[in-house]
């Protein structure tokens, strides 16, 4: 068995999020009332980060990324120095820092405009795998990863060769993709399947890799999809772990052991916004990798954390230390 002591590194997107909170989204030339603004962070990395800070205040958390040398700059370190187990010395500091306006209807669906600011230069030479020291490097979101996304002259792209370089020096390595309706599936994220252990993906995401339809129309899930979506995924390359999730449900496939596992999604006890559930679920689900948990285990545990995220407006707010997260599920 492979114990892991070093941590986990969250590596990607790392930006501002401008949260507004509207009663519904316009249609051209029409008017909606914005009810509340807050800013928060966003984005993978810190996301990710201050998730695993928050279950976990032990387990040493490195954050890759860029900031700008502006007021969001200033504001995203300083929300991450509140939590002594991250590690910012990886993070570099240009010019601008991206950032997303987030609206949110009162029924829950969320919009997203994005200003990528200078992540876009984020590229494979600021990888550097002798100095990062962590057991799994988790990257997202492709398709919006500026220069990683853009073709290697070694690799189909440069998150290939950063993944490539990741698993040469004994790092597990997982990806995340932006949920998307682009073209570029087939140039920037199937490549990197083959160079990723954990894949943990959307119905939308996993259906454009595989160019299967996991929702209909009408939005009901095709639940005869998914094993066939999951193996095909493993067929592309993903070495351990892929997992599929859904707002009613998660289907995970252990490529080592060949075994699928269903875990049912269950009511939320408070919802308030579902920014950032993927990442709080792909987060836990990482937890449990590291600690050697069994697939079935780790996704149990991921759709309480997920659910249990939905009672705050940003994507971090509501998650607390995972035994009190558990411990609420027995009350």
């Amino acid at each position: 068995m492979w114990i892991m002591k070093k941590g986990i590194a969250f590596a990607g997107t790392l930006l501002v999020d401008k949260l507004l909170c509207i009663d519904t989204w316009p249609q051209p030339g029409t008017y909606t009332k914005i009810n509340s603004e807050t800013q928060s962070m966003g984005g993978l990395v810190s996301n990710c980060a201050i998730d695993l800070a928050k279950l976990d205040s032990t387990m040493p958390v490195k954050a890759l990324g860029y900031l700008g040398e502006d007021e969001f700059g200033a504001y995203a370190l300083a929300e991450l120095a509140k939590y002594p187990s991250i590690d910012t010395s990886h993070i570099w500091r240009e010019q601008t820092t991206a950032y997303t306006l987030v609206m949110t209807t009162n029924n829950g669906e969320r919009t997203f405009i994005g200003d990528p600011g200078d992540a876009t230069y984020f590229a494979p030479s600021h990888f550097d795998f002798d100095q990062l020291e962590c057991d799994i490097l988790h990257i997202g979101y492709l398709l919006i990863l500026g220069d990683l996304d853009e073709p290697d002259a070694d690799y189909p792209t440069g998150l290939c060769r950063v993944l490539a370089d990741a698993k040469a020096h004994g790092i597990a390595t997982s990806i995340d993709v932006v949920s998307a309706a682009s073209v570029r599936f087939a140039s920037v994220v199937v490549p990197a399947l083959a160079y990723t252990d954990y894949c943990i993906v959307n119905e939308i995401e996993a259906g454009h890799c595989t160019e299967m339809l996991l929702r209909d129309a009408d939005g009901q899930l095709l639940m005869d999809n998914f094993e066939p979506c999951l193996k095909r995924l493993a067929e592309l390359g993903v070495g351990r772990w892929i997992v599929i999730h859904t707002p009613e449900m998660a289907m995970g496939y252990d490529v080592l052991t060949q075994t699928l596992h269903t875990e049912a999604v269950k009511p939320a006890p408070v919802v308030v916004s579902a920014v950032g559930a993927g990442d709080a679920f792909a987060t836990t689900i990482l937890y449990g990798a590291y600690n050697a948990w069994p697939l079935a285990k780790a996704m149990q545990a991921a759709v309480i954390v997920a659910a249990y995220s939905l009672a705050s407006s940003d994507a971090s707010g509501a998650i607390e230390p995972f035994a009190t997260i558990m411990a609420s599920q027995t009350n």
